[in-house]
């Protein structure tokens, strides 16, 4: 369910997603469904050829995704940060030193690494979507 809370940021990152001349650039393969768990939402993102098919905040439990992204409120807050404390850069640093956890498909993952990290990215200009 979207709340009043969730969907400005959620519209902002669905249309910086799919205008990001990135991702319209590498994106031609990047398909695949992840879930990005910020603690208080989760975010299932569908991408289909480098755009957002779908994004659905908080699906439901037994929903299929190829991966997850998980952490806590206050690692997202500092993730999403115009300009990210060190350790807090990226999904590698934050799950080796923060309580970042990545789960799931991990190939998936790494086939699309360069336009995920690219998409994640994005999120330091709308903040934490949740």
């Amino acid at each position: 369910m979207t709340t009043a809370t969730t969907q400005g940021p959620v519209e902002e990152f669905r249309r910086l997603s799919d205008s990001d001349a990135e991702l319209r650039a590498h994106g031609a393969y990047f398909s695949c469904t992840y879930l990005l768990d910020m603690e208080r939402h989760a975010f299932l993102v569908r991408m289909h050829r480098g755009r957002v098919e779908d994004l659905v905040v908080d699906p439901e439990p037994l929903t299929a995704y190829d991966f997850a992204i998980r952490a806590g409120a206050a690692t997202w807050r500092e993730f999403c940060s115009p300009v990210p404390k060190p350790m807090y850069h990226g999904i590698w640093a934050a799950s080796f030193q923060r309580d970042m956890r990545l789960e799931g498909d991990l190939l998936v993952l790494m086939q699309n690494l360069r336009c995920l990290t690219r998409q994640l990215e994005l999120l330091r200009l709308t903040g934490p979507l949740g």
